[in-house]
């Protein structure tokens, strides 16, 4: 998961984990939204027109999709059933691959992969997993009463930490500093500090599926 989202996820949990503020805060998880900003179906569609080619990661690479309607329906769905500080994850599907999506593309345009429209592989990216993983593997996943809506569990991200490294990362913003931005990310990613107690137990992404350093879209 990419670790700007796993920052947010972070702050989310401990802002409800602040009874005083009287607001619930959740967060929920899922993967490519079809038609949305940075989805690789416009991507695919403007390399179609131009007369390609169309550019893969790689051949092997997958990802979870869903539409636009049903993903905004589960999301204030969870925000309706969950308490504050939890994080959900959507029931995905089945994941798809990327060259079978640019392929049925080009085929619906009404030409034919490698013929009329050439297929480029461009190579995985620095940080960028070939399978996308919903949940690592120190995560706790447990149903609801909704089949398509998933809840989350993992101890708690200790909240002084994360306040005295937010700090940090609003000194390097405000200096425009985007190389030290992206280390110091990198460098909370990678050493999430968590409480131990079993009551700490919270709703959060665990440390060892935070592996990506990259938010662009997937093509």
């Amino acid at each position: 998961m990419g670790q700007s989202k796993a920052l947010c996820e972070w702050i989310v949990e401990t802002l409800g984990a602040q009874k005083e503020n009287g607001t619930k805060f959740m967060a929920v998880r899922f993967g490519n939204v079809l038609g949305s900003s940075g989805s690789v179906i416009p991507i695919f569609k403007r390399q179609i027109e131009r007369g390609g080619p169309v550019t893969v990661t790689d051949p092997e690479m997958t990802r979870y999709f869903m539409t636009i309607p049903e993903a905004v329906s589960l999301v204030v769905q969870a925000g309706g059933m969950g308490a504050s500080g939890q994080v959900f994850v959507l029931d995905m599907g089945r994941p798809v691959r990327i060259l079978e999506l640019a392929q049925n593309m080009i085929r619906l345009s009404g030409k034919e992969p490698g013929r009329d429209i050439e297929i480029v592989y461009s190579g995985i990216r620095p940080g960028e997993k070939l399978h996308e993983e919903l949940w690592g593997g120190h995560e706790t996943v447990a149903p609801t009463e909704h089949p398509k809506i998933r809840k989350l569990t993992c101890p708690a991200i200790d909240p002084k930490w994360l306040d005295a490294e937010l700090a940090a990362l609003s000194k390097l913003v405000d200096a425009g500093d985007a190389k030290g931005v992206s280390k110091r990310l990198a460098k909370i990613a990678r050493n999430a500090q968590r409480l131990q107690s079993s009551k700490a137990a919270r709703t959060a992404p665990a440390a060892g599926a935070i592996d990506a350093v990259s938010e662009q879209p997937v093509s």
